[in-house]
């Protein structure tokens, strides 16, 4: 007999998630931003892309503390994960909906810092991967499956 799906077991994929690098990558960005929005006479502009990036950096944190916490007991559950990235979702929109709406026009920056971490995130772990495929160091096979790489 079958396991439901929200009983069957929770399986990690191997990813290349290096927090120091995304962390110095989102620093130099929220830098960029402050200086580029100065520029265009709209500092507070740069500063909630920085924020929205941080924001970012914090969901992809405890992302990674979740899934290590949450796989490491003896039968994780894919419901508790689930569970889990929605209410941290949730938490992480209501933040920057909350500062986009009451520091209007300036904190819909934080918006687009989401989503520019977003474009981060995956090109820091798409990048890797794909370098190490083209130079025949891994196979497909090794980045669908195995335990999580960590810095």
């Amino acid at each position: 007999m079958a396991t439901p799906m929200q009983e069957a077991p929770f399986v990690l994929p191997s990813v290349v998630f290096r927090p120091l690098r995304l962390t110095v990558v989102v620093a130099a960005l929220f830098a960029v931003a402050v200086v580029l929005a100065y520029l265009a006479g709209a500092t507070m502009f740069g500063v909630y892309l920085g924020i929205g990036l941080t924001l970012g950096l914090a969901n992809a944190l405890l992302v990674r503390w979740s899934v290590t916490s949450i796989t490491a007991t003896e039968h994780p559950m894919k419901s508790r994960m689930a569970l889990n990235s929605a209410s941290r979702l949730l938490i992480i929109t209501v933040i920057a909906l909350v500062i986009a709406f009451v520091f209007r026009p300036y904190g819909f920056g934080v918006l687009f810092g989401l989503a520019l971490f977003q474009v981060v995130l995956v090109l820091s772990t798409v990048v890797p991967v794909w370098m190490k495929l083209r130079k025949g160091e891994a196979s497909p096979q090794d980045a669908s499956s195995g335990p999580a790489v960590a810095e």
